[in-house]
């Protein structure tokens, strides 16, 4: 998930100055719950943005691409070939547009500039504290696939430079995936993780946006002109099962999840009209779109239904072209763990005081014994987590089934209430059709959530 600024001229290109910016998109509302005042609550007290619709695209963009990138090619393994990943992401596609369309359409009518504070705003208290836990789970469940995917790419960096092969035994202790994993993480993510502020990460955005445009550029050369090594296995023309295909769709959710940043962003228009935001939108997720499309078609043909979960250990370890990938995956995720840890921190401690009825400003001085405690918990957790669940699919699969939610559930629910509440005053001819529209995304967003959580009890669990 590359890290963007939204009121910066950086930010007008798709460039971060502020990398505590990003993480600002994802925090918990402010503790008080008190009605805003007049001036704040109507749309001349409120300042103006800066982002225009050119960088907005890059921006959105920006915070949709990220490591989900790296299991597309696995994802259309799973969904049954190249006819059948196409088409479920391009079905899939028109939901996530108009959810990022019913978000700004709920954020210009209750004047609310976050997604949490949309949804409580909209559907009340119990929803809202729904979706800053949800939010807290996604950030943390995501943090342990980044630790997972250092140790993949340090797995075959280390192959390389001890001259072994993956796997091999008899290798060095300080060798070892957990051993090196646990080393990474406490040597750069737990002191990147601890202080209040993010901001000194402001060059971090960089090399997000820079390693995910290079990955997907080795794969679609590694395709066009293969190495030697590179044998794909069976390439699947259609999908085994039905099944197979839904199994799909939490790898494509956590991709395109960009829906929690996605107010702020609009906020930050210079315009902020739902018709223009919905042009932004289409355009950055087409863009989205072909980079996934070109990753994962490339990825898939080049490997076929061997292809890894994470598509850059089915490469050569001597590849330098991708050994440079692997090096640009690792410290854009470094600096992503800290930054989305920041954010499940922000709504935790927001849950926090709100549950004590505390203000923020009479709470300063327990605050960074709190953020100290909180931090090593989530820290050691995931780390923990992330040695003894090697699996990235696994990982991402559960994390999809909550993107979903924030794609599908939350902005049906709020499109409900919004035509709900409309219907006291005046009921539209197309007010029926928006509300079973809402129900539509409801529905589809609980299926994926339910299916995932299914198979992580039942079919992991079990195994």
């Amino acid at each position: 998930m590359a890290q963007v600024s939204i009121n910066s001229d950086l930010g007008e290109w798709g460039f971060s100055t502020d990398a505590g910016e990003r993480a600002r998109l994802l925090q918990s509302p402010c503790v008080d719950t008190d009605p805003k005042n007049e001036e704040e609550a109507s749309p001349e007290g409120q300042s103006r943005g800066t982002t225009s619709t050119f960088g907005a695209i890059f921006i959105v963009v920006n915070a949709c691409l990220g490591a989900g990138l790296l299991n597309f090619p696995a994802a259309f393994s799973t969904a049954g070939g190249v006819a059948a990943g196409i088409t479920l992401q391009m079905s899939m596609l028109v939901f996530i547009i108009s959810g990022l369309v019913i978000l700004a359409y709920c954020s210009q009518a209750s004047n609310e500039r976050t997604y949490q504070e949309v949804v409580w705003a909209v559907c009340g208290k119990l929803t809202g504290v729904l979706c800053e836990v949800a939010i807290a789970i996604y950030t943390f469940g995501t943090c342990i696939a980044f630790l997972i995917i250092i140790g993949d790419q340090q797995d075959k960096i280390i192959a390389v430079m001890a001259k072994e092969p993956e796997g091999a035994g008899g290798n060095p202790w300080y060798t070892d995936r957990k051993f090196t994993i646990s080393l990474t993480a406490f040597l750069f993510i737990l002191p990147l993780s601890i202080p209040r502020e993010i901001g000194f990460q402001k060059y971090a955005s960089f090399l997000s946006v820079v390693g995910t445009w290079y990955v997907t550029a080795i794969v679609i050369i590694k395709y066009i002109w293969p190495d030697k090594e590179m044998t794909p296995g069976d390439i699947l023309t259609r999908p085994v099962s039905w099944m197979a295909v839904f199994n799909a769709m939490p790898t494509i959710c956590f991709g395109f999840q960009c829906h929690v940043s996605s107010v702020p962003i609009f906020n930050s228009m210079q315009r902020p009209e739902v018709k223009t935001w919905g042009g932004v939108v289409t355009a950055a997720m087409v863009i989205a779109l072909a980079v996934y499309m070109g990753t994962g078609v490339c990825g898939f043909l080049a490997f076929g239904a061997s292809v890894d979960p994470d598509v850059l250990l089915s490469y050569p370890s001597n590849d330098v072209a991708v050994a440079v990938a692997r090096a640009f995956i690792i410290l854009s995720v470094l600096s992503s763990y800290s930054i989305l840890h920041f954010c499940g921190r922000a709504v935790i401690e927001g849950l926090w005081l709100r549950y004590q009825g505390m203000p923020v400003e009479e709470d300063v001085g327990r605050e960074r014994r709190r953020r100290v405690l909180q931090t090593l918990v989530w820290f050691l957790l995931t780390l923990l987590l992330a040695l003894f669940i090697p699996d990235i699919g696994k990982v991402i699969s559960v994390i999809g089934g909550l993107a979903a939610c924030f794609i599908f559930v939350f902005p049906g629910l709020c499109l409900i209430q919004a035509k709900l509440s409309e219907m006291e005053e005046v009921k539209p001819a197309s007010w029926w059709v928006l509300v079973s529209y809402g129900v539509l995304l409801v529905t589809l967003g609980a299926f994926i959530f339910g299916q995932t959580t299914a198979n992580a009890i039942f079919v992991d669990l079990l195994a």
